[in-house]
């Protein structure tokens, strides 16, 4: 659906060139949505995916453990939107500081997406609300170091930023100008928060990451964020307790007809697309999460039954075998650490563990030698690879 007033445009010359800002009318849309039958039919199976990728987690052992796996999956296919080249292996080796010839800019930009993320996450179970403030303070966190850490964290804009092109005159887009971004994203945030808004959340989803990219408030980190904000929305209005949905592998999977629909909103005010295209995205990748978690559980179980014929050794080497359910990439120490055993008990467990084929080590060296769960991180990294 077409519709007349999509915004407004601020125009300026600068260097005999015409500047023209949009900014984009308050949400939600008028005139409404139209929610068709059909529309109302990917809502329904979109909501229902989100159902079951809630309830799948709580059939592991520990629904942290699948958290913790999801959440840096995200993070490197987020920030591979963006152009960063790390891998999930890299980003787990960095964390262990056991990283020599990673890319340090690129796996740290990834670091730190996931460092935002949690920081977002407790603030909210914490019972702070999901606000401009918190948006700000993760994107400090985000641009906390590596590329992109002169470009004013944790604030709002306050230059003109454009997105294509060389400079504003000749940009494929130009948001807002810096003085209109605080108006903007106090609107989108009462938006947020309107209790009398007509839509259901996950279309009040849809909407607000699409004019959060519009109104691109940060010189720096908007995709990261903006992708965000669709896990935060989800799970501060209880449709998911925990944020397990990122559509950063399906946007990555069509980037090119995001791109597009997101200038037909700006250009036609045809939010119905992008809905469609939204909540397509919103069914799939929430299939696909649940499918990737009885995967995880099949190995699990799998892998248990092998260690159970090892006999004395068994209680031990499950214990350790835990401990990697929960981090695929670990050294003894850390073994260790988590499991109460000793180096030389942990040691002949992790031996056990690799004559069953169920780990593998991966340094090559006698010292500070790193294992990995590789079918583990096999199913974690599907999709991430880098051409």
């Amino acid at each position: 659906m077409k519709r007349e007033f999509t915004g407004s445009y601020d125009i300026k010359d600068a260097g005999g060139e015409s500047i023209k800002a949009f900014i984009p009318a308050p949400l939600p849309p008028s005139p409404p949505l139209e929610l068709t039958d059909h529309r109302q039919r990917l809502l329904e199976r979109a909501t229902l995916a989100l159902g079951r990728l809630d309830s799948v987690t709580l059939l592991l052992p520990d629904p942290g453990i699948f958290l913790y796996a999801y959440v840096r999956r995200e993070a490197v296919l987020s920030s591979q939107i963006e152009g960063t080249q790390s891998s999930l292996a890299q980003l787990l080796l960095f964390e262990m500081e056991q990283a020599p010839g990673v890319p340090f800019d690129d796996v740290q930009e990834v670091s730190n997406y996931v460092a935002a993320l949690n920081h977002g996450l407790k603030r909210l179970q914490g019972g702070f609300p999901l606000s401009n403030r918190l948006i700000k303070e993760m994107h400090a966190i985000l641009l906390s170091g590596g590329r992109g850490s002169e470009q004013s964290p944790g604030e709002f804009r306050r230059s003109q930023n454009w997105i294509g092109g060389t400079r504003p005159g000749n940009a494929h887009f130009v948001p807002p100008p810096p003085r209109q971004v605080e108006d903007c994203m106090g609107r989108l945030e009462r938006f947020i928060h309107d209790e009398g808004n007509p839509y259901p959340t996950l279309i009040k989803t849809a909407l607000a990451h699409a004019q959060f990219e519009t109104i691109h408030p940060f010189l720096d980190g908007n995709g990261r964020i903006g992708r965000l904000l669709i896990a935060f929305i989800l799970h501060h209005d209880k449709l998911l307790s925990q944020p397990l949905l990122y559509l950063s592998l399906y946007f990555k999977q069509h980037r090119s007809e995001y791109y597009r629909l997101l200038d037909q909103i700006r250009s036609d005010g045809d939010w119905e697309a992008w809905l469609d295209f939204f909540l397509e995205g919103v069914d799939e990748i929430a299939s696909n999460a649940v499918e990737t978690a009885k995967r995880l559980l099949a190995l699990f179980q799998q892998d248990e039954q092998q260690i159970q014929t090892l006999g004395r050794r068994a209680s031990t080497t499950l214990r350790i075998f835990r401990v990697l359910c929960g981090r695929p990439l670990a050294t003894l120490n850390q073994i260790c650490d988590h499991s109460d055993l000793s180096f030389p008990a942990a040691s002949k467990a992790m031996q056990a563990l690799e004559e069953l084929g169920i780990v593998s080590e991966i340094t090559g060296q006698k010292r500070n030698r790193v294992f990995a769960y590789e079918k583990y991180l096999n199913i974690l990294k599907e999709g991430t690879e880098t051409p």
